[in-house]
């Protein structure tokens, strides 16, 4: 369990940084709309990451007791809001990009992507 719990703070602190970086591009660079969109889908993009970060243990837990309740990973709770992301970018049009909203909707899934990556590459060079 500890190599899970080490991924899931690499990708917090991951997703957590690229945030960062949007909200400093949203105060210093003349792309409004476009940077609002793609923050209100990282922050969304985010919260689909804790969630299924949270229903991932808890399957992993579940199938570790050998349970015989099944789990899910939370797929409607995160396409909702998604759906409500993309929505609030579509009811305020004047401040939201919705293809940016929609990028940032991705944000985690490109973490989670080079999270593999780097544990494939480096972490597995490491251990030889």
């Amino acid at each position: 369990m500890f190599e899970f719990d080490s991924m899931i703070v690499r990708q917090r602190k991951g997703m957590l940084t690229l945030l960062a970086l949007v909200v400093l591009g949203v105060v210093f660079l003349p792309y409004m709309r476009e940077l609002n969109g793609l923050l209100l889908g990282g922050v969304i993009s985010f919260y689909n990451l804790l969630v299924l970060q949270r229903k991932t243990r808890l399957l992993g837990d579940k199938a570790a007791t050998k349970s015989k309740f099944r789990g899910s990973l939370g797929t409607v709770t995160r396409m909702a809001a998604a759906v409500l992301g993309v929505a609030i970018a579509m009811r305020f049009e004047e401040s939201f990009h919705v293809i940016a909203v929609v990028i940032g909707l991705m944000l985690s899934y490109l973490i989670i992507f080079l999270d593999g990556i780097y544990y494939l590459l480096i972490r597995k060079n490491q251990d030889s």
